[in-house]
């Protein structure tokens, strides 16, 4: 029952826009958060955010850590109930010039780092490891499945191939999943996954959220993150929160979840964009593009988690309606 006090876990990557979410929705669930974020002056990691939030001067408390050093997670995880873990590299995103593998490696050995943290407590019951579906979807045999589920996993040299430096974020999240799952087996520690769609809505960072990116690109008129939206199905960001907390409190959650709700091909997106928020035109050439486009999104299966008992609440309006308020409110205006 919200409001019964029911713990301390432990975020990781409380700054960024689904731990911020997280967070806000596990303080109203009564649980007591230590959260984690980086010190490094160069990230320059904004928290306001965080201590603003209903219960956060008594049931929040933000801590420095870093995947980069791993054993700094021991000390924060150390008496929490459960985990969970949502931070990855940022700069996979931001810096095109960081070698692939030394992003992989930061991911895997924090990670692990993290899952050693939890092992070492001998206090935390779960782990929530939130992966991606760029996890599973990059595989050329998706193209003949009718859904893709959690038994299928991205292929690293289809990868590479057709991504190139941009696969580096598929890469890293495929490698470290399959590393979590490696050594929780391991050590038997009781970890489970989700595989978020492309999370989208409102949301509480200070900053525009990097999924909006590819989420707005119809808008923002980006034809390379434009055939990106083509594949990628989409979710809300209070479903994934919802989902998060779910698993953890699920006594037969096991293994990987898929969590994606909204599934629309591009041509049919940009109709909907143009009639529902027509201050915001889509370029008239791109426009006529997609409205020709016959490519379908990747059709990922939630059933499993929908099997367990979970329900989504959103639809596409309230996702999006959600999504451009807070561009407005935080003034965001040319969606940049």
């Amino acid at each position: 029952m919200e409001g019964e006090k029911k713990g301390v876990v432990c975020v990781t990557g409380g700054a960024g826009h689904l731990a911020s979410w997280l967070i806000m929705r596990l303080l109203q669930h009564g649980y007591s958060v230590r959260t984690t974020v980086r010190s490094d002056p160069n990230f320059n990691e904004d928290t306001s955010h965080l201590k603003i939030l209903p219960g956060a001067s008594e049931n929040l408390e933000i801590c420095n850590a870093d995947l980069s050093v791993p054993n700094s997670f021991d000390a924060i995880i150390d008496g929490c109930i459960g985990v969970f873990h949502v931070a990855h590299p940022t700069n996979v995103f931001v810096d095109s010039t960081e070698s692939q593998d030394s992003v992989i490696k930061i991911a895997v050995d924090g990670t692990l780092g993290i899952l050693k943290a939890c092992s070492n407590s001998k206090t935390v019951k779960r782990i929530i490891y939130t992966s991606s579906v760029a996890a599973l979807m990059f595989n050329k045999s998706n193209e003949d499945l009718q859904q893709v589920d959690e038994n299928v996993w991205t292929d690293l040299e289809f990868c590479r191939t057709h991504y190139g430096h941009g696969s580096t974020y598929f890469i890293s999240k495929t490698l470290t999943e399959k590393a979590a799952l490696e050594f929780a087996e391991e050590r038997g520690l009781d970890l489970v996954t989700l595989l978020p769609s492309m999370v989208v809505g409102p949301f509480l960072i200070p900053y525009f959220p990097l999924s909006f990116y590819t989420a707005l690109a119809l808008i923002r008129g980006d034809r390379d993150q434009c055939n990106l939206l083509k594949k990628t199905p989409l979710v809300h960001i209070d479903d994934v929160a919802s989902a998060q907390i779910f698993l953890f409190e699920c006594p037969e959650a096991k293994g990987r979840y898929i969590c994606s709700s909204l599934s629309i091909p591009i041509r049919g997106l940009a109709k909907f964009l143009s009639t529902r928020y027509p201050e915001f035109e889509i370029p008239p050439d791109l426009l006529r593009e997609v409205e020709e486009d016959e490519e379908e999104p990747i059709r990922l299966s939630s059933e499993k988690l929908l099997n367990l008992g979970f329900k989504f609440k959103y639809g596409l309006e309230e996702t999006y309606d959600g999504a451009i308020k807070c561009c407005k409110e935080k003034g965001f205006m040319q969606l940049s």
